[in-house]
């Protein structure tokens, strides 16, 4: 209903604008949490071996400041489509400088959803937790994504909720670090979108227990 879009669109902004005065206000003194760059995390996860994709520098500046990985992971047996891992960490997200949204993103570069929804991801090591799954179609091409927001061993699928802790986390932690965490693979002809999923699975059960390394608690 109209009234529900409105009401979701006023306490966003209000989110933001909270957040851009109380982040704004502790910048000065704001504690950056040490963590290894994400250019070290690992090439090879089980079967599967990585290679980097170059961002170009429009697309950095659009991201803003931060540390980004962007690596293709091909099965070693070169049997199964691909799966992109793409990690987006902001030491700080002061304003101007906060995670930008893939439902945003995708339909600048042509994408656009057919279908949307969330699943639970459950691994070890780590609490079940909700991540956003998108079924995206440009031309004949179909691709199924994943993705989540991560910060302080804290995974949510939730845009509005993942606003909602930053300002939590500032007032408590002083600390403003978050990450976006997104895998990709192709639907190949005949492939149910579930069996795409169970690719990007079998990734993100090898890059998940690793996160903490990069995206620091």
């Amino acid at each position: 209903m109209k009234w529900q879009s409105n009401a979701r669109f006023v306490c966003a902004v209000i989110i933001l604008l909270c957040a851009t005065l109380l982040l704004g206000a502790r910048s000065k003194t704001e504690l950056i949490a040490p963590h290894r760059p994400l250019a070290q995390f690992p090439r090879q996860l089980g079967n599967w071996l990585g290679n980097d994709v170059s961002m170009d520098k429009e697309t950095l500046d659009v991201l803003g400041p931060g540390d980004f990985l962007l690596r293709v992971y091909d099965d070693e047996k070169n049997v199964l489509p691909p799966v992109d891992l793409f990690v987006a960490y902001f030491p700080s997200q002061r304003a101007g400088d906060t995670i930008h949204s893939p439902k945003h993103c995708l339909p600048g570069a042509g994408w656009h959803p057919v279908e949307s929804g969330r699943v639970v991801l459950s691994f070890p090591g780590r609490r079940p937790f909700m991540a956003n799954r998108y079924v995206i179609a440009r031309g004949e091409d179909r691709d199924l994504v994943l993705y989540w927001y991560q910060a302080h061993d804290r995974a949510i699928a939730s845009e509005y909720w993942a606003k909602f802790y930053l300002i939590a986390d500032a007032i408590r932690m002083n600390r403003s670090d978050g990450s976006l965490v997104r895998l990709t693979t192709p639907i190949i002809r005949h492939e149910r979108a579930d069996d795409a999923q169970a690719r990007i699975g079998s990734v993100a059960a090898q890059v998940v227990p690793l996160l903490d390394q990069y995206v620091p608690r």
